[in-house]
């Protein structure tokens, strides 16, 4: 490729390179809440239509009728101009002076002179002063200094005349059309009350997806749905809420099917296991039936990790657990297995969760640390909307490769940390149905003690 290709490429995607950032820029300023872009939708066509009409207001009428008004000024000067000019024998021009002041509303004086005042500057917006010079240029066509500008509510002219300056004093609202904002009100009050009403209907509209949102949410972190909830607002609205009280419905029964298939399983083979147990216990202490008690109390185990993970405690009501509670049993178990345990909470102790559940999610993590490390560190930081637990370790960690597959049911690791040391392969799995059935998840890092950091988050 040619270095006139390449300098003409990049030409190319230099506009289209600033386009992108300039939409993701966008995209990260405007709001992401639907009742705030549904504002917008309504705000900002009314607002770009009033600037257009305000636009064209001040284009096409204010321009118009100001010009109007100057013209009608302007010929009542040339008015007051000629008869000075006809009647040059009034010396005090007390007549002319009376007509301007009595018929067109013109306070005028005549002075000798032959000079005017340096011109003013002109402002940086003003229609008026444009728009009368030019009707004094056109219709009177002599030297001319005018003064519009300020708080006066007069508008001063001097026309240079052959040997004497003619003075005149007009009000602002005879040149200018000064009632502008009249209208300007008008619009602003009309857009306002028409927010007002849009907000107000749009509130209403909007309140049956956050309350359908709120209530999937909270079917979801296994909490009690609101008592009063009942589809509402809109036909799509009330068909979504309809479809989730269904799904609800459906997954409420599904799960009390399996409660009751694993209660009746648990219970025949826990009998079965009891009687086992029993012959084994019959039979007397024989060095040859130890292979067989063990297997029996392995099989004990596996079941109850079996049971457990099939269950979930997905039907546990939600409760307030301390967590300095948690932690002093927690460093009990360590001291027991003669571990260094440490902890710290950052904000509230309580938190609002299903119990049994949370105690069995952090006391998994946690075991599996104290059984391949000597010292364990749990950090919790609790704030507004989330609750953050971190359990770091010296041992020997996780290859990075396979931190996704450990939680999976029945994984197991050939490396030195084995996490589940009943052979289920359920320890992380269970851990992590029960962070997601929180609302949460459960992560894996390099720890900065070297080993292992695991990490939950789930909502406060």
């Amino acid at each position: 490729m040619s270095l006139f290709s390449t300098f003409r490429r990049d030409i190319e995607r230099a506009p289209r390179a600033g386009w992108k950032r300039f939409t993701r820029w966008l995209r990260h300023q405007m709001p992401t809440g639907l009742y705030a872009r549904s504002l917008l939708i309504i705000i900002l066509p009314m607002v770009l239509l009033q600037a257009v009409v305000a636009f064209v207001f001040m284009e096409r009428h204010w321009q118009l009728v100001t010009q109007r008004l100057s013209m009608a000024v302007t010929r009542d000067i040339a008015a007051i101009i000629d008869l000075i000019e006809t009647y040059p024998q009034d010396a005090n021009y007390t007549e002319i002076t009376r007509i301007a002041r009595e018929r067109l509303e013109l306070i005028i004086s005549i002075e000798p002179g032959k000079d005017l005042p340096p011109p003013r500057s002109k402002p940086f917006f003003n229609i008026l002063d444009e728009i009368l010079s030019e009707e004094i240029v056109r219709q009177i066509r002599r030297p001319f200094w005018i003064d519009t500008v300020g708080e006066s509510n007069l508008v001063e002219i001097r026309i240079l005349l052959d040997n004497k300056i003619l003075r005149v004093y007009a009000r602002r609202n005879q040149a200018y059309a000064s009632n502008t904002h009249i209208f300007i009100l008008w619009m602003v009050g009309a857009s306002l009350v028409l927010i007002g009403i849009s907000i107000l209907f749009l509130r209403g509209q909007i309140r049956p997806i956050l309350t359908l949102a709120q209530a999937a949410e909270s079917f979801g972190k296994g909490q009690k749905m609101p008592d009063n909830f009942a589809p509402r607002g809109a036909d799509e609205v009330r068909r979504a809420g309809l479809a989730f009280i269904l799904m609800r419905e459906r997954i409420e029964r599904q799960m009390e099917q399996r409660t009751a298939m694993l209660t009746g399983v648990s219970h025949d083979l826990r009998t079965i296991l009891t009687r086992f147990k029993l012959q084994l216990a019959l039979a007397g202490n024989n060095p040859d039936l130890q292979g067989l008690n063990k297997d029996v109390e392995d099989m004990q185990t596996m079941l109850e990790g079996y049971l457990s993970f099939a269950r979930g405690d997905a039907e546990e009501d939600v409760g307030e657990v301390r967590l300095s509670d948690l932690f002093d049993r927690l460093a009990m178990e360590a001291e027991l297995h003669e571990r260094a345990f440490s902890y710290g909470i950052d904000g509230e102790d309580a938190v609002l969760v299903r119990p049994n559940a949370f105690r069995r999610l952090v006391g998994n993590l946690v075991s599996n640390a104290l059984r391949y490390a000597k010292t364990v560190r749990v950090e919790a930081r609790h704030r507004a909307k989330w609750l953050t637990i971190t359990i770091d370790d010296d041992g020997p960690g996780i290859p990075e490769k396979a931190r996704e597959d450990v939680f999976k049911p029945f994984f197991r690791l050939d490396e030195a940390r084995n996490l589940d040391a009943s052979g289920t392969g359920l320890g992380l799995a269970i851990a992590l149905d029960i962070a997601r059935s929180h609302g949460g998840d459960v992560t894996l890092s390099d720890s900065p003690m070297g080993g292992l950091r695991a990490t939950i988050r789930v909502p406060a």
